[in-house]
């Protein structure tokens, strides 16, 4: 369209030399309205997510995951990388199409709060043959890590965080190096009728200690506790399974402290029966390190003595 000009002659001659001008110089009117640079400034801090408070430091920061190194030995201490942080609320889920992936092992943890988690195994349309809810008191000194059994693929692995949103914890799902219980554990396997209970009480220098349940072919299900001192509950485990033969349940459970008990409540009816397995894990070898019993009290009064 064509634009008129009301300045007259020598304004219209004046505009069309400048435009002539911009276009023969090459001059860049784009920045026109924008800000001046800072001379020398560049940005130091690089942009970070939430999703970094868990991932591995680069060579060379002292920041990183605030999970690395917790709670000692095993799968915990895996590459950071695969550990997805779930908030409060959400759901994350880990698919396995191929049948030769038998088992996965989950491992959850926190930076020292509440964990309280919904787990289920997928297997097809509306099928969902285990399932478990958690709750552990205090996620870095406790982590959750148990096994699930994925026979006949493809199968998918959920986990819903059904704290609040002020509660995240560290999720990750793998299956290579998985951890199998022991020959100790398998052979010390003993019968839990329908509606009964075991206590299973552990000395001080106990790490950590092996949960293994299964039954014939029937249904599984039950609680297992974690108990340290008179019901107080440090972690409580509700399971089910469609079959504890086929997809029997392993799990690790840290004992850290003195006290610990375990305690395996079989909650179906009583024609279904189920067999358990509590073993120690790992010990400690340094038990009383760095404190002195008693104090200054010398036994007898003597030094000699």
């Amino acid at each position: 369209a064509a634009v008129a000009f009301t300045g007259g002659p020598f304004t219209t001659k004046m505009l069309f030399r400048t435009v002539l001008c911009i276009l023969a110089l090459g001059i860049d009117t784009t920045g026109a309205f924008q800000a001046p640079a800072r001379a020398g400034w560049t940005r130091t801090t690089p942009l970070m997510s939430t999703n970094d408070l868990y991932a591995a430091a680069p060579a060379g920061q002292t920041t990183g995951n605030v999970f690395a190194g917790v709670a000692g030995n095993g799968p915990r201490n895996r590459d950071a990388e695969s550990t997805i942080l779930v908030q409060g609320g959400s759901l994350r889920t880990w698919s396995y199409r191929s049948p030769l992936v038998e088992q996965v092992q989950v491992v959850l943890s926190t930076e020292g709060r509440p964990l309280d988690a919904d787990i289920e195994l997928w297997h097809g349309p509306d099928n969902t043959p285990c399932k478990m809810r958690v709750y552990v008191e205090n996620g870095q000194l406790r982590p959750f890590s148990a096994v699930i059994d994925t026979p006949r693929g493809p199968n998918t692995v959920a986990i819903r965080n059904i704290g609040q949103i002020e509660f995240p914890f560290a999720a990750d799902v793998y299956a290579n190096d998985v951890e199998d219980p022991s020959e100790e554990c398998i052979a010390s396997s003993a019968t839990i009728q329908g509606g009964a209970l075991r206590t299973y009480p552990f000395d001080t220098l106990v790490d950590s200690v092996e949960v293994l349940l299964k039954t014939d072919g029937r249904p599984l299900n039950a609680r297992i506790e974690l108990l340290q001192g008179p019901n107080n509950n440090k972690e409580v485990i509700e399971l089910y399974t469609e079959d504890g033969f086929d997809r029997p349940f392993f799990c690790i459970l840290e004992t850290p402290g003195s006290g610990n008990v375990v305690r395996i409540v079989n909650t179906a009816p009583v024609e279904f029966p189920m067999t358990a397995a509590v073993v120690p894990h790992s010990i400690s070898d340094g038990f009383g390190e760095g404190a002195v019993l008693g104090g200054d009290v010398v036994l007898g009064g003597d030094l000699s003595w």
